[in-house]
């Protein structure tokens, strides 16, 4: 062979959905936007997951434990006493959402269908949506997390279904998820992102672009009357009075879980799926 001769080198170039250079870039923004909706779609289909209960609230609400081991901490190095006082008296609502999770997947288990029907789903982080994929957890139920990329510290929520949980780039594709499969909503006392989903969820059915009938709770009437001045919102006529129907105030487990489990029977339970 005639080593003067170069070889021939090959220029085959990676086709489009190969290419990743391209598939990061702004130019396939839509492709990304568009493989959020279809691969949990095709994910949802896979594990028969028909419908959701969805929980929402603080991802910095502690555990009962881990806020006594907190406090007792705090103690012993005689500073921030008062800061895991509060801690360990906020994770009530940890532990109610935890036991409402536990017996809505229970009950959900115990209906006569093949497909998966209100499941429990959160947003996949911890706090409230550790809670609540907990309690699902330990009632043998699959649970759904769809968690954000977001620069704040690493967290791991070990108790979300791991066939079941999405990360997602596109907040909006993610509050899509939240709301497309919904036939109920749990809003436990939360910041920024809470009452974000909350106003959002309240703002499609008073404006009836969402019209499947929902039963919407939200848990610990005492902080929610004290963050949000509904009655003002009335008073004001930003909103009108038939308004405060859309949502139930309680600090009782019993109660949601009646609220929740009656609305579902009336309206969700013979109409499988999405249903906007």
């Amino acid at each position: 062979m005639d080593k003067s001769v170069p070889e021939k080198q090959s220029h085959q170039q990676p086709k489009a959905y190969q290419n990743t250079r391209f598939l990061e870039s702004k130019d396939a923004r839509a492709l990304r936007i568009l493989a959020e909706y279809l691969e949990p779609l095709s994910r949802f289909k896979r594990y028969g997951v028909q419908d959701t209960i969805v929980f929402m609230g603080s991802a910095r609400l502690p555990s009962r434990e881990n806020a006594e081991a907190a406090l007792a901490a705090a103690e012993r190095a005689g500073s921030g006493i008062e800061a895991a006082r509060t801690a360990l008296e906020l994770s009530a609502y940890y532990e109610a959402a935890r036991e409402l999770a536990h017996r809505l997947t229970r009950w959900s288990k115990q209906l006569d269908h093949e497909e998966r029907r209100f499941v429990v789903c959160t947003g996949g982080g911890p706090g409230i949506m550790e809670a609540a994929n907990r309690g699902a957890s330990e009632a043998k139920g699959l649970n759904v997390g769809l968690t954000i990329s977001i620069p704040n510290d690493e967290f791991d929520n070990p108790f979300v279904s791991r066939e079941l949980h999405f990360h997602f780039h596109y907040f909006f594709m993610r509050k899509f998820w939240f709301v497309y499969l919904a036939k109920a909503v749990v809003l436990f006392p939360g910041g920024f992102g809470t009452l974000d989903e909350m106003f959002e969820i309240l703002t499609l059915v008073q404006t009836r672009k969402m019209k499947k009938r929902m039963p919407i709770v939200l848990f610990g009437a005492k902080y929610w009357d004290e963050v949000v001045n509904f009655d003002a919102l009335v008073k004001y006529g930003t909103i009108s009075a038939e308004d405060l129907g859309l949502f139930h105030r309680t600090d009782s487990i019993d109660e949601a879980y009646d609220i929740i489990t009656r609305g579902l029977t009336q309206d969700a339970l013979s109409s499988p799926g999405a249903v906007l």
